[in-house]
């Protein structure tokens, strides 16, 4: 008999997905009328989540060129927001695999439509961390201390370490697996928009992070296979609530776009000087779990690496880039308070979740718009 481990797991609430269905069956997506698509070509197209998904979804189906009058966008919770999250993944997931046809890529009515959604999207968080950012005149390092100082602690890896279950854990891999199995993609795509210099500094801290000659994606997905999840990129989309979206978002908007350069510094900087803590917590919750070395190795290497690498983020990929462009800094900043608040509001919707008992997932059910 299989162990609860190695068993398939789904989300607590949940029905069987036809995405689920399709990939074991081995046949087309017919749900969107996709028959040619196989399951070589995964991940396939999610479910919509309303009219705007509902919008990106159908465009991905036909030709480029033919995206036609755009959803209206007033009114919409833009950081909490289900539908909308959804929409801006997809114009962005074009760029990373095989959603579509190659062109849209470049479509220019679909990347007006992402500008579109992306300045609301930046509207939104420049209203939420209005009043978490530093307006004293002082240096970007030390703004940058002062901004994590204030940002709240990272207790969803407290909880997950004390008291949290088997059950919780796998939620959270899901949650990370949106970006965690992509690599250093975004990454990849940000960096040749530095200077040579700073390039280098960022490439350098992000080609020792995994520690490993393993890549950080695929000790990560041994870790789902570990919990019994599927460890295929994308499997897990419609799950996914605004929250982990916007995160996912977020990196790829500063990923993508010159003009985010300096904010992608500050978002990987903070991400460095934030994450060894909480890592080393996750490794220990797995452990109380009885996952062994295999399935914790993902969090043991990057709790290790970066605690090294926080030095080096603060005090030469931000000095670096700042002294380099100083007009760039409030950007970097930026980047920085961003990925603080759309943390918080992460780990905010997760605890509330768990502590009420209920997923911090979206079951299927409600996603069928």
């Amino acid at each position: 008999m299989k162990s609860e481990r190695e068993t398939s797991w789904r989300p607590p609430g949940s029905v069987r997905s036809p995405r689920y269905q399709t990939r074991d069956a081995g046949s087309g997506a017919t749900s969107f009328g996709v028959s040619h698509r196989s399951v070589n070509d995964w991940p396939l197209l999610p479910w919509p989540r309303g009219p705007l998904s509902a919008f990106v979804v159908s465009a991905l189906q036909r030709e480029p060129g033919t995206l036609g009058p755009t959803p209206h966008l007033a009114g919409v919770d833009v950081l909490r927001d289900d539908d909308f999250g959804l929409a801006l993944y997809l114009c962005y997931e074009v760029h990373y695999r095989n959603l579509a046809e190659p062109f849209w890529r470049d479509d220019p009515q679909l990347l007006e439509f992402r500008r579109e959604l992306e300045g609301i999207f930046v509207e939104h968080l420049h209203e939420a961390i209005r009043l978490a950012t530093p307006t004293d005149s002082i240096g970007a390092t030390t703004a940058l201390d002062e901004l994590i100082r204030r940002s709240s602690e990272n207790s969803l890896s407290v909880f997950l370490s004390e008291s949290g279950t088997l059950e919780h854990f796998r939620e959270l891999c899901v949650h990370h697996s949106a970006y965690q199995l992509r690599d250093a993609d975004p990454l990849a795509f940000g960096m040749p928009r530095h200077a040579d210099d700073t390039r280098a500094t960022a490439g350098s801290v992000e080609s020792a992070r995994s520690g490993s000659t393993d890549s950080p994606s695929n000790l990560f997905a041994a870790t789902m296979v570990a919990l019994g999840l599927d460890p295929s990129y994308g499997s897990y989309v419609e799950n996914l609530p605004a929250v982990t979206l916007a995160l996912v978002n977020l990196t790829s908007m500063f990923s993508l776009e010159r003009k985010w350069r300096a904010a992608l510094v500050g978002h990987l900087a903070v991400s460095d000087m934030t994450s060894s803590e909480p890592m080393y917590r996750y490794g220990q919750a797995l452990a109380r779990f009885g996952i062994g070395p295999e399935g914790r190795r993902f969090y043991d290497v990057k709790s290790n690496i970066n605690a090294r690498h926080t030095v080096i983020a603060r005090e030469r990929l931000v000095a670096g880039l700042i002294g380099a462009v100083p007009h760039l800094e409030s950007d970097l900043l930026f980047g920085a308070a961003a990925l603080l608040v759309l943390e918080e509001n992460f780990e905010k919707h997760v605890l509330d979740a768990w502590w009420h008992g209920r997923t911090s997932l979206v079951p299927w059910r409600s996603v069928s718009w």
